[in-house]
């Protein structure tokens, strides 16, 4: 079996400060715009910070270009896409405060509506984080049971349930129990497009 390509985190970093260089937006600017500090910002283009997806999406719709952009996930322009279990790149996320994983799924389809992984939940992170940002979410159980929290709600969906919320409001999901999650996630945002 081919190993699964991986995306580079310290590429991920360097891709935003590019792109944020070339259209002449001030680090000062990005913050304004994301609702995220200065600080956070240069850590993520210098590859301090990993960001998660829903805060690449943030930075994304500020730069004007999509997550998969950023990811570095350039492909020409078709109208449909094949991407095999075996060619998903991984965005590893361990050592980071919430250990999460991401695997891009239709990285080859340029222009995207929606941001689709797999997310991998591990079993005792580091820290819980809030995540929110515009649009909405899908979460698709694949393996495991997640407790997932969506402003004060909290709800429990096992192996084959499926969360469909707004991404609006704050939300996280964690293992319940002793083994990790994986899930199917979509992203989307009508006005980023």
């Amino acid at each position: 079996m081919k190993q699964q390509p991986i995306i580079n985190e310290a590429d991920i970093g360097r891709r935003i400060k590019s792109l944020r260089n070339g259209k002449r937006i001030t680090l000062e600017n990005l913050a304004t715009w994301t609702g995220f500090t200065k600080g956070y910002l240069s850590k993520v283009e210098t590859s301090q910070k990993a960001p998660p997806v829903s805060t690449l999406g943030i930075i994304a719709r500020a730069l004007g270009v999509s997550i998969s952009t950023l990811l570095g996930e350039d492909s020409p322009d078709a109208p449909i896409c094949l991407v095999k279990k075996n060619e998903r790149p991984l965005i590893t996320r361990t050592g980071t405060s919430t250990g999460y994983s991401y695997e891009a799924v239709a990285h080859k389809f340029k222009n995207k509506m929606m941001d689709p992984f797999v997310l991998s939940l591990p079993v005792h992170p580091k820290k819980q984080i809030h995540y929110q940002h515009e649009g909405q979410e899908l979460l698709f159980v694949l393996e495991g049971t997640m407790k997932f929290h969506h402003g004060a709600e909290e709800l429990i969906a096992e192996e084959g349930d499926c969360v469909y919320f707004d991404s609006n409001i704050p939300h996280f999901g964690e293992s319940a129990g002793n083994t990790a999650v994986k899930c199917f996630m979509v992203i989307f945002n009508p006005d980023s497009r």
